[in-house]
């Protein structure tokens, strides 16, 4: 399919129209004057063809709406979304109206739960989108699912754009075993300990970010996986800014500091190299953590010697540690409870 460039010029902009409000339920054709929703139009009530869609939509280009998407959107009886702003843009370009659209983000997801297992029960055709990609991928929509499931009601799914997928692809590195972390923590101890969990990853990884929070994500990224873990960084995938940049954590971390990036962001990193398991007892590790510590070493440092001293995975080392922050330390040993 050949996109017009205007299409794909306007899409430079979706980002930063209102990105930081919340779209309001909006009536399509058919929708009552009070903003509530009408009877099922295609449904036939309990038993009939009543199911939850997750629709997959662009995750930039508009031309990668899939004529299947585009059919099941035209056809449902409501389409909730994570920004009726965003969708409207979308079905407008796919030639869609009459539609009722309501918002489902993360902030009313709980809220929607029970109107949508009821949309569905009584027989509605429920489409289900997020502002990019699939619904339910760091983005709202599980809990959603998850109850139309539990429920013992229809739930599909219209496959489609991804951009962890793409940027896995497209990074150059392994993607026969991957992982998918999402968005790490912003900060506090969750975030350190899922970037320790990282270290002694041995599969890819794919990590959502901010462009904001870029720079400040590769650095803790070499910091703890160490400076020459490899790292992709793609930006703007699908559209006409498009691009990936390989090199190793410190690398990036120095790149994404030079100068501004735009744009969503996927992160690929590389896994630790294989290691031979080691049998080494705890006994022995949690000493050595207990001299180091009581030398006066940090907690990351003595944790880092440990695992380099015994040839043993950081990970179960860095657990004896926090294990050891909420036991009685041995006299003369002075825990970091950092």
């Amino acid at each position: 399919m050949t996109v017009d460039p205007d299409i794909l010029e306007e899409l430079e902009g979706w980002s930063e129209d209102d990105d930081d409000d919340e779209g309001e339920d909006e009536g399509g054709a058919g929708a009552d004057g009070d903003g509530e929703e009408p009877e099922p139009a295609k449904g036939d009530g309990p038993g009939s063809d009543g199911a939850l869609v997750l629709v997959a939509t662009p995750i930039g280009n508009l031309g990668d709406l899939s004529p299947r998407a585009a059919e099941v959107l035209a056809s449902a009886d409501v389409i909730y979304c994570e920004d009726t702003r965003h969708s409207r843009k979308l079905l407008t370009h796919a030639g869609i109206t009459g539609v009722r659209l309501r918002s489902l983000h993360q902030h009313n997801e709980d809220d929607r739960v029970d109107e949508v297992v009821a949309s569905v029960t009584a027989g509605r055709r429920v489409a289900l989108v997020s502002d990019a990609g699939m619904p339910g991928i760091s983005d709202p929509g599980s809990r959603v699912v998850t109850a139309v499931a539990g429920a013992g009601l229809t739930v599909s799914v219209i496959p489609g754009p991804s951009a962890g997928l793409a940027a896995l692809v497209a990074s150059g590195l392994p993607t026969d075993r991957f992982c998918f972390e999402g968005f790490l923590p912003r900060s506090g101890k969750e975030r350190r300990r899922r970037l320790a969990a990282l270290a002694d990853e041995t599969r890819t990884t794919v990590v959502f970010e901010a462009p904001g929070r870029l720079a400040a994500t590769l650095a803790d990224l070499a910091g703890t996986l160490g400076d020459d873990r490899p790292v992709a960084v793609a930006r703007e995938l699908t559209k006409l800014h498009e691009e990936i940049w390989r090199g190793t954590a410190a690398e990036g971390a120095r790149w994404a500091s030079s100068s501004p990036v735009r744009g969503e962001v996927v992160i690929v990193v590389g896994g630790a190299p294989e290691t031979a398991a080691v049998q080494v007892e705890d006994g022995p590790l949690r000493e050595a953590l207990e001299v180091r510590l009581a030398a006066g070493e940090r907690t990351r440092g003595a944790v880092d010697a440990v695992a380099d001293e015994f040839g043993v995975a950081r990970r179960r080392v860095y657990d004896l540690a926090l294990t050891a922050r909420n036991d009685p330390p041995m006299p003369g040993v002075a825990i970091d409870r950092e």
